[in-house]
C-alpha cells in the first residue's frame, strides 16, 4: 500500500481541518453527539436529526465543500477522489452528519450527471447538492428484490406522459422525500433487463401513496409506495425509454460502495468503553471477543487503505465493492451481539433505561437493514464469486425471454 500525500494534499487536509474547526465541534463519543442519529422512538427526534443534517448540508454547500468531486458546472468543487477521502477522514472526528442527504447525493447525483439531460441537471442537481430537496429510491418491489430486473410496476405512454401503476417497497425516507428515482416496466415484450425505464418522480403527484413501515426499532425508516395511475412527463425520463437498466446500474454500484464504507457510532472504541464502564474489560472471554472486533475493524481499515492507494496513486487493485459490503455487515452482526452480551441482564432494557441510551439495543434490531439494502449478502456473495474470483456466472434461464413469459414470484 502507498497512500503518501502530496504537498498539495497535505495543504488540502489542513484547509479541511481549519474549516471543520470553525464550523463544527468535535465528537464526544457520548449520547450528546447528535450525529449518532435518531436513536429514539420519537418522530420529533427524527425530525430534529433531519433538520440538523439539512443545516450541515447547507453549511457545506455555502462554503464550497458539499460536492468535492462534483464538476464545477454542477455546483461542486471539481476536486479529486483523494480529496474526498481526506475530507471524510477529517470529518469523522466531528459531530456532524449529512444524514440521508449524503445518501441521496451518492445515489442520485452520479445517475443524473452521467445520464440526465442538461435541463434535468440544471433543475435538480444544485438543489440536491445544497439539501434543499430530499430524494428517495424507488427500486425494490414485493416480487423484485434480489432479482430487481423482474420488476412489474407498469408504465404506459399516453402522449407526452407515462401513466404508472404499481408498488414499491423498502423505500428509505420516502415519507420525507420531494422526489424519487423510479424504475418501471415500459416494454413487457422485451427481456427483463431491456424493457425498463428510469424516471424522476414528484413524490407529491396525484396517485402517489407513501405508507411508512414501522420497524422493530420503533422508527419508520422504510416505506412502501403505491402508484395509482401516476402521470409523469416524458421529459422526466433519465436516459432512454426501455434503456433504464444502464442508469440503474450506475445507482446500484454507488449504493454498494456506500454501504460498505461506513462504521458509525457502533465501533470497537465504543464497545471497549462500554466494557470498562460495566467492569467487564477484564473478563477473558469478553476481551477475546473485543479482540475479534478490533481485528475485523483493522482489516476493514486495510481494505479502505487499498482503495485509498488505488484512488490516490493508481497502484494495486481496489477491493471489490461487494467484499467491502459483506465484510462490513458481518462485522456489524458481531458488534451488535457483543454490545448486548456485555450488558448481561441490562441488555433486555431499551431507551433511556439502557446503557448509552439504548444504542446497542437499537443497533441489534437495525443492523438487518444494511444486510438487505443494496442487495442481500447472498446476492453479493454471487458477485464476489463472479467478479472477484472469476467463477462462472450462474445460469439465468429467463435472461433472454420476454418479461411477460417469465415465471413471476
Amino acid at each position: 500500500m502507498n497512500f503518501d500525500e502530496s504537498p498539495e494534499e497535505r495543504a488540502f487536509r489542513a484547509e479541511v481541518r481549519a474549516f471543520l474547526e470553525q464550523h463544527a465541534t468535535r465528537k464526544t463519543g457520548t449520547t450528546a453527539d447528535w450525529s449518532r442519529g435518531a436513536i429514539a422512538e420519537s418522530e420529533e427526534i427524527e425530525q430534529q436529526f433531519l433538520a440538523k443534517s439539512r443545516e450541515w448540508q447547507h453549511t457545506l454547500y455555502d462554503n464550497g465543500w458539499a460536492g468535492i468531486t462534483w464538476p464545477v458546472e454542477f455546483g461542486g468543487r471539481g476536486g479529486t477522489p483523494a480529496e474526498a477521502i481526506i475530507f471524510a477522514q477529517e470529518a469523522a472526528a466531528f459531530d456532524v452528519s449529512q444524514g440521508f442527504f449524503g445518501t441521496a447525493l451518492s445515489l442520485v447525483g452520479p445517475a443524473l450527471m452521467r445520464h440526465g439531460t442538461p435541463a434535468q441537471q440544471q433543475r435538480y442537481l444544485p438543489r440536491l447538492l445544497r439539501g434543499d430537496e430530499q430524494w428517495c429510491q424507488l427500486f425494490s418491489e414485493p416480487g423484485a428484490g434480489s432479482d430487481l430486473a423482474a420488476l412489474a410496476t407498469r408504465a404506459v405512454r399516453d402522449g407526452d406522459e407515462l401513466v404508472i401503476t404499481g408498488q414499491k417497497v423498502w423505500n428509505s425516507q420516502a415519507q420525507h422525500a420531494d422526489f424519487g428515482i423510479l424504475i418501471v416496466r415500459t416494454n413487457p415484450d422485451a427481456p427483463k433487463h431491456r424493457g425498463i425505464t428510469f424516471v424522476i418522480l414528484d413524490m407529491r403527484a396525484d396517485g402517489v401513496d407513501v405508507r411508512p413501515l414501522r420497524e422493530a426499532t420503533g422508527q419508520a425508516f422504510f416505506n412502501e409506495v403505491f402508484l395509482d395511475a401516476v402521470r409523469v412527463p416524458i421529459d422526466q425520463v433519465v436516459g432512454e425509454i426501455d434503456g433504464g437498466w444502464a442508469v440503474t446500474r450506475t445507482v446500484l454500484t454507488s449504493e454498494t460502495g456506500m454501504i460498505g464504507a461506513g462504521r458509525g457510532p457502533a465501533s470497537f472504541e465504543a464497545l471497549a468503553r462500554l466494557a470498562a464502564q460495566l467492569g467487564r474489560d477484564r473478563d477473558p472471554l469478553m476481551r477475546q471477543r473485543l479482540a475479534d472486533i478490533y481485528t475485523r475493524e483493522r482489516i476493514q481499515d486495510f481494505l479502505g487503505m487499498r482503495m485509498q492507494t488505488f484512488v490516490m496513486n493508481g497502484r494495486g487493485k481496489p477491493p471489490d465493492p461487494s467484499v467491502l459490503k459483506n465484510f462490513n455487515t458481518a462485522g456489524n452482526e458481531r458488534k451488535a451481539d457483543l454490545g448486548l452480551e456485555l450488558q448481561q441482564a441490562g441488555g433486555m432494557l431499551a431507551g433511556g433505561g439502557a446503557a448509552e441510551a439504548g444504542l446497542w439495543q437499537q443497533f441489534v434490531v437495525s443492523q438487518y437493514a444494511s444486510r438487505i439494502g443494496g442487495g442481500t449478502n447472498e446476492v453479493h456473495r454471487n458477485m464476489i464469486g463472479e467478479r472477484a474470483l472469476g467463477l462462472p456466472r450462474e445460469a439465468q434461464l429467463d435472461k433472454d425471454l420476454p418479461w411477460r413469459d417469465i415465471v413471476k414470484a
